[in-house]
């Protein structure tokens, strides 16, 4: 009887350690599962409904960084032309910055003539203004005239490469990396329609990229030669008026582009669409889910003059403090629009003050939390004055 009530308990034990196994076993694989379905999490692209034939795409607000929709955005693919947003963005900014000038003669070498793909058919030596060259580039998506112009800006194509590498790390880029200035297919030349829309709204900053992409035809050596712009939503969508298109066998169709309405901008990247004229399709979806979805509260313009500040020892008593940016916000339509705006400026800075320079922010609220911080600049130059201008001003302030 003794043995028979120990085998008992034995067995008794033994289904309790089992049942609690197994209540163990069950809570962890319930766990596991609720991990996998967070970072299984389905991505904007699904949450919104909509679906696209594209490799990789993203729609961008580019004030606020907002993304509406994405499609792995940080997947690495072959770009084709759309590189030439990079090199068209370097081009502008040396001329913007007063290194070159749109007359300049780009004279075209070996290397440049060279060039196959699309083109403007450039014989060796042939001069061309850097503004018709610009335009071949942004229009006719020129391999030759890409190459020219990297060469005429940089000394070598290479050096020029290595321009617009340090561009994309200066941007805190990490899916791209160039080896060539046109785009044809080649070994480590990638990016990701996420990088390719933060080139694109940089670009966007600079009135002489935005020129340039956003004319649809120019005639080129004298209307001997028709430039029409590769990006047809310019003519086919309302408000289209930035972008690039792209295609080689190994990127698809790819297309890098830009829209405004009522307000607001977007962006979107599509990479990797297969049907001729997909990528324009893809684009035009992603764009009118946006504008119909979303819209831009638009508080204050760049530029606008928000308050001044006094400057000590300075040769002028004040100045004044301009956003840097537009201050916008994007809301989903319907959406309650009750917003405050707060000037955070200091009560004096002391001379020399430089233009640009940093000065406060112009802060939106809603809530009592913090929604949208822009820079406030100076609007100008206060150089600081001599012992005698100061000593001039404190007696003009007694008597």
């Amino acid at each position: 009887m003794v043995l028979k009530k120990k085998l008992v308990k034995i067995v008794m034990v033994l289904l309790l350690i089992s049942l609690s196994t197994s209540v163990t076993t069950r809570g962890q694989v319930s766990q596991a599962a609720q991990d996998a379905s967070q970072k299984g999490a389905p991505a904007e692209s699904i949450s919104t409904g909509l679906e696209t034939t594209a490799e990789s795409a993203i729609l961008l607000e580019p004030v606020t960084n907002k993304i509406i929709y994405k499609k792995e955005p940080h997947k690495k693919l072959s770009m084709a032309s759309v590189t030439k947003l990079m090199t068209l963005l370097l081009a502008t900014e040396a001329v913007e910055r007063g290194e070159f000038k749109l007359s300049d003669k780009v004279v075209t070498s070996e290397n440049a003539w060279a060039m196959g793909g699309s083109q403007i058919y450039l014989e060796p030596g042939e001069e061309m203004s850097l503004w018709d060259m610009l335009l071949a580039i942004g229009l006719q998506s020129a391999n030759d005239a890409s190459v020219a112009i990297a060469e005429h800006i940089m000394g070598t194509h290479e050096s020029f490469v290595q321009a617009m590498n340090d561009r994309v790390k200066s941007l805190g880029l990490q899916d791209t990396n160039f080896v060539n200035c046109h785009g044809l297919t080649a070994d480590n030349h990638y990016t990701s329609a996420y990088d390719m829309a933060i080139i694109l709204k940089e670009g966007l900053k600079n009135p002489l990229f935005r020129k340039i992409t956003a004319m649809k035809e120019y005639d080129l050596r004298g209307g001997t030669f028709k430039l029409w712009n590769t990006n047809k939503l310019l003519w086919w969508y309302n408000g289209a008026d930035a972008g690039k298109t792209g295609w080689t066998e190994a990127a698809k169709y790819c297309l890098a582009t830009s829209a405004e309405r009522d307000g607001l901008r977007l962006i979107c990247v599509v990479m990797g669409t297969a049907e001729p004229k997909s990528h324009f399709r893809e684009a035009t979806k992603f764009f009118n889910y946006g504008f119909a979805r979303y819209q831009a509260i638009n508080i204050a313009p760049a530029g606008y003059a928000a308050g001044k500040v006094k400057v000590g020892k300075g040769q002028s008593d004040s100045v004044e403090a301009l956003t840097a940016d537009k201050v916008s916000i994007v809301v989903q339509r319907g959406e309650d629009r009750e917003f405050e705006s707060k000037i955070a400026l200091p009560d004096y800075i002391n001379a020399p003050v430089r233009k640009g320079q940093d000065l406060g922010w112009y802060v939106v609220v809603k809530d009592d939390s913090e929604v949208l911080k822009v820079k406030l600049i100076a609007k100008e130059d206060v150089a600081k004055a001599t012992v005698l201008g100061q000593i001039k001003k404190v007696i003009d302030n007694v008597f």
